[in-house]
């Protein structure tokens, strides 16, 4: 399924201004990644192609934008998105699989456009044992390379300050990997830019 182009008319250039331009700091994958990719991975993860409903829990817009460490856009980077449903249960065969939400997709993938936007309609992610709710996040860069790694976290989450992996990432990092949080008519936006380290490629910083 395509996003509408109104979810991609997302954040105004000006809103890179208001966070320090630096790389978003890398977060492991986790053990979580699905082992087979499904065949509906579009970026759109609350429908999936033949179920009968929608995905269940509070509906979210992850968006944002892929850019350099000096403001270059870098469209074409595919994003990958994998997460827990509102139940805390992933798309993973070593996870509690036969009790997941249906109707979710669990994993997605979108390319970011001509200004380095990107989306993704999904939900928030549910609490499981050990973890604050947080979106795994794999941006490929246009020209190839290390891929980059992170994980996206929520700032009216609690259970952030006792994240094992949040709480040992460096506190001036910290504000790098939460999303700015907007309400919507039905759920919440989270914005989330991607920075990289790499200068190659891009279109000029308008």
């Amino acid at each position: 399924m395509i996003l509408r182009r109104s979810m991609l008319a997302l954040v105004p250039a000006s809103a890179v201004a208001q966070r320090s331009l630096r790389r978003t700091p890398e977060q492991m994958e986790g053990p979580f990644y699905p082992r087979a990719i499904p065949d509906d991975a579009d970026a759109d993860l609350r429908r999936v192609i033949g179920a009968s409903r929608e995905a269940r829990g509070r509906p979210l817009l992850l968006e944002g934008f892929v850019r350099n460490i000096v403001g270059v856009p870098l469209p074409g980077a595919r994003i990958e998105i994998w997460q827990a449903d509102s139940q805390g249960i992933y798309l993973h065969p070593s996870d509690r699989i036969a009790q997941r939400d249906t109707g979710f997709q669990g994993y997605g993938r979108a390319t970011a456009d001509a200004q380095g936007r990107y989306a993704f309609r999904t939900i928030r992610p549910g609490r499981y044992s050990g973890r604050t709710p947080h979106i795994h996040l794999r941006a490929d860069m246009p020209e190839g390379g290390a891929p980059l790694t992170t994980q996206v976290y929520f700032p009216d989450e609690p259970g952030n300050a006792r994240d094992g992996l949040f709480s040992r990432t460096p506190e001036a990092e910290r504000p790098l990997l939460v999303a700015r949080l907007e309400a919507t008519d039905d759920g919440q936006r989270a914005i989330f830019d991607i920075f990289t380290s790499r200068l190659e490629r891009g279109l000029p910083s308008r």
